[in-house]
């Protein structure tokens, strides 16, 4: 007997790959996730992947210090100008900036990860519906700050599936996804 590598679940490529993308990057936003079994079979596999690729690069990064030109801005949050032989000319001011610079594998394991998530964006409870306010979320950063952390000490097993019972319309088993 042949054994299939993941399953088709009924659709094209392109639209399975969309599916397992939006529910991966769902799972690990939110911490769980209601699907059918063999979605949530298949979630898990690219989830806890990518939760391994996060514990293993979390601290392999080095913490540098550079120096940047930045504008001088007014209150108004405008450049401040100076005429410099009858030219005007953007004031620089010299800033010091501790930035975390990746080692080559956390780079790339930042990439590997960007090619799964979609973006996300935070919408506050009040305005609802609204553009202002909403922020974009960085998923990698979370992934390596917040999700990887939790999961230091463990080998693997990072999500659980419970059964939660057949759907009402065609009887597909539901279960929720969660992480441990």
């Amino acid at each position: 007997m042949k054994m299939a590598k993941y399953r088709k679940l009924g659709r094209t490529s392109a639209q399975r790959k969309a599916l397992l993308r939006s529910q991966v990057t769902s799972l690990l936003y939110h911490g769980k996730i209601v699907t059918t079994e063999t979605k949530a079979k298949e979630v898990r596999k690219i989830a806890e992947g990518l939760i391994a690729m996060a514990v293993r690069e979390k601290d392999n990064f080095e913490t540098v210090t550079v120096s940047a030109k930045v504008p001088r801005k007014d209150e108004n949050g405008k450049r401040v100008k100076e005429v410099v032989d009858g030219k005007k000319k953007t004031v620089y001011d010299e800033v010091k900036k501790e930035i975390k610079k990746d080692s080559p594998s956390r780079l790339h394991a930042r990439r590997q990860m960007l090619k799964v998530f979609y973006p996300v964006k935070e919408v506050p409870v009040k305005a609802a519906g609204k553009k202002k306010n909403t922020k974009e979320v960085d998923m990698v950063a979370k992934m390596f700050d917040e999700i990887a952390p939790k999961y230091v000490n463990r080998n693997g097993g990072y999500t659980r599936i419970i059964k939660i019972g057949p759907r009402k319309g065609d009887a597909a088993m539901e279960v929720v996804l969660e992480l441990v």
